[in-house]
C-alpha cells in the first residue's frame, strides 16, 4: 500500500468517499490536522452531497468520561480549587475564570494542567496543590465536561449583557480589530442585523462558530463566513488551489473553482499542503480576551446601528 500511497490520485466522489473511509479507519491513531464535518464522514451514495467546509469549534468536545471520573473530579475541584476559581470555574476573588483559559482549551487528558498545580506558576500566585497526576486527570475531564450552554445562568435570557465600557470597546477595537473590519463597511448596521445583544456577542466571538447554542443563543445563521482554504503543490511543481474539503495525515482534498473536487494522497511532506484559514485571527485571540475585553467591545457594537 505504501507505493500506492506515495503518488498522487484522482477519482470519482462515489469510490474517493469509500477510499477516505478506508484511510481514516487505518489512521485513527494518527493526528488528524484538521477536522472534517460529521455528515462528511458517512458513506457517499449516488447523488450525495458534497462534504461541507470543515468547522471550526471554539470549545473543543471531547469524549466524555464515565460519571463516576467526572463525580471524583468536580468533588476534587471543589475542596482543592474553587475557593480561587469558583465552585463552577468561572473565576472567584482570587483565580481567574477557567472556561476560557487557554491551558484548559489545549489540555486533553491533564498534561497542561499538571505542571501548574504542581507548582510551575508559584512565583505568579498560583499555589502548589497536592494532587496526584490520576486526580488532576479527573479534575480535567470535569472541566472539559462543562459545556458551555451550561456556563450560564438558567435565566440567561433576562440578563442584560451590555454591562461594559462602550469607549473602551471603541479603543479595544481600534486596536484589535480594524486592521481586518470595519464600522462603515462589512460591519455596517451590525446592531440592527444583531438587535439580540447576546447573539452578537456570541457572533463576534466565535464568527466561525460551534453547530451548539451558546447560553441558549443560537450561531447567527446567514452571516457570511470565508471558506477555508487551501494551495496544494505536487512533486511535478503543479498547484491546486481550492476549498479545504478534508486533510489529515494520508490525504488531502480540495473543491476548485469549476466544483470538481480532487484527491491526493500524502507521503510526510509530499506534496506540499497551505491552508489559508480567514477565522485564524478570532481563534487565536479566544484565550486572550479579558472578561472586560468582552463587555467593553460588546457594549460598543451594540451601538453600530
Amino acid at each position: 500500500m505504501s507505493a500506492w500511497l506515495a503518488h498522487p490520485f484522482e477519482v470519482p466522489f462515489v469510490k474517493r468517499t469509500f477510499v477516505l473511509a478506508t484511510l481514516l479507519l487505518a489512521a485513527s491513531c494518527c493526528f488528524v490536522r484538521a477536522s472534517i464535518d460529521a455528515q462528511s464522514a458517512a458513506p457517499a451514495a449516488a447523488g450525495a452531497q458534497p462534504p461541507r467546509r470543515p468547522g471550526i469549534v471554539a470549545y473543543p468536545d471531547r469524549p466524555k468520561a464515565p460519571q463516576e471520573v467526572l463525580d471524583r473530579g468536580k468533588a476534587l475541584f471543589s475542596v482543592n480549587c474553587a475557593f480561587c476559581h469558583g465552585s463552577d470555574a468561572g473565576g472567584g476573588e482570587v483565580g481567574p475564570n477557567l472556561w476560557r483559559s487557554s491551558v484548559v482549551l489545549n489540555d486533553q487528558e491533564g498534561e497542561l494542567i499538571a505542571p501548574i498545580v504542581h507548582g510551575a506558576r508559584a512565583d505568579k500566585g498560583m499555589p502548589k496543590i497536592s494532587l496526584e497526576d490520576a486526580q488532576i486527570k479527573e479534575v480535567a475531564a470535569w472541566l472539559h465536561s462543562i459545556h458551555v450552554a451550561s456556563r450560564t445562568d438558567p435565566n440567561a435570557e433576562k440578563i442584560n449583557i451590555v454591562t461594559g465600557d462602550a469607549k473602551a470597546g471603541q479603543a479595544y477595537f481600534q486596536k484589535t480589530c480594524a486592521r481586518c473590519h470595519s464600522v462603515t463597511g462589512d460591519l455596517a448596521g451590525l446592531a440592527t442585523r444583531f438587535p439580540d445583544p447576546k447573539r452578537l456577542q456570541q457572533t463576534w466571538l466565535m464568527p466561525g462558530g460551534s453547530t451548539r447554542s451558546v447560553a441558549g443563543v443560537a450561531p447567527a445563521e446567514g452571516l457570511h463566513i470565508p471558506a477555508t482554504t487551501a494551495t496544494v503543490t505536487l512533486a511535478s511543481g503543479e498547484k491546486v488551489e481550492g476549498r479545504l474539503v478534508a486533510l489529515d495525515d494520508f490525504m488531502v482534498a480540495v473543491e476548485q473553482k469549476d466544483s470538481t473536487y480532487r484527491t491526493f494522497s500524502r507521503d510526510g511532506e509530499t506534496p506540499k499542503v497551505e491552508v489559508h484559514d480567514p477565522l485564524a485571527p478570532h481563534r487565536e485571540l479566544l484565550p486572550k480576551y479579558t472578561d472586560k475585553d468582552i463587555h467593553d467591545l460588546t457594549a460598543y457594537l451594540v451601538t453600530i446601528q
